[in-house]
């Protein structure tokens, strides 16, 4: 996502990451290393963050030399993370006391996407935010879409994130049955793809990863499925939805993740049928 920010953007990059060896890695295309949070805010007219979830959303923007701490007004703040919409409520009124803008810009479609710039990017934030910011974004997305006020941005890629697990604890289901009657996997979904099954989950998760049994550490983790969906179920808690079938699935995970699959990407699901 910064590469693609920084290669196509007509502005100099500044980034900080608590892994300096990622920042080092854009040096090619003239991404300048921030020391630190500070040094990056104090340079940066519109500072992006992507983080691993709603306490580090919290944790660096109002910890002690956080965001919070070292801006001024006229700047404005992108959040990229998956997180909820009650920390992006929270955050749009800490920096509007700062004269600061914020915006909720969660994103979809997987490495693949971030990589070629293609990825679905959903944005809470005012009309006037979002016309702003919209340039920025479509750097590294194809079709950015404005939700609403900024936490709108999250319920949306909650709502994604839900539908696509729940789709992946269907696939694995699917593939284990199919299986165990007699039919090759990889043969099940590739001609499920050409009927009205088909769907992203699974053609990038089914077909490419789970009917090989290919489980890479380097993607969309369990732990990391978990953790969105926690949040897409306190967020049907709160507005009275009673998801029995999100919460099976919900089971299921922390069971992949008991049985030691919490670091694989998320199609693992699959190995809870196949044992």
């Amino acid at each position: 996502m910064c590469r693609n920010l920084a290669k196509k953007i007509h502005v100099p990059v500044i980034a900080f990451d608590m892994d300096m060896n990622k920042v080092a890695a854009l040096s090619d295309i003239r991404v300048e290393a921030a020391p630190s949070i500070e040094a990056l805010v104090n340079k940066a007219n519109i500072i992006l963050m992507c983080l691993p979830g709603e306490p580090q959303v919290r944790a660096v923007c109002t910890q002690e030399g956080g965001i919070l701490e070292f801006v001024r007004p006229g700047q404005t703040i992108i959040d990229m993370t998956t997180a909820t919409a009650d920390v992006e409520r929270e955050m749009v009124k800490l920096f509007a006391e700062k004269s600061v803008d914020y915006a909720d810009a969660p994103v979809a479609r997987g490495v693949t996407a971030a990589e070629d710039g293609t990825l679905s990017i959903m944005v809470g934030a005012t009309t006037e935010v979002f016309d702003r910011i919209k340039p920025v974004l479509e750097t590294m997305g194809t079709d950015i879409t404005l939700c609403g006020d900024v936490g709108t941005g999250q319920v949306v890629k909650l709502m994604n994130n839900m539908i696509m697990v729940m789709n992946v604890s269907a696939l694995a289901e699917a593939l284990a049955i199919g299986t165990r009657a007699g039919v090759d996997g990889e043969l099940l979904f590739k001609t499920l793809s050409h009927g009205s099954a088909d769907s992203f989950a699974l053609r990038e998760h089914g077909i490419q990863y789970m009917a090989k049994g290919d489980f890479p550490e380097d993607i969309f983790p369990i732990t990391y499925s978990i953790k969105d969906m926690s949040y897409a179920l306190r967020l049907a808690e709160e507005t009275g939805v009673n998801a029995e079938g999100a919460r099976l699935v919900d089971r299921s995970l922390k069971e992949a993740e008991a049985a030691g699959y919490g670091k694989q990407y998320s199609p693992v699901l699959y190995k809870l049928f196949e044992e």
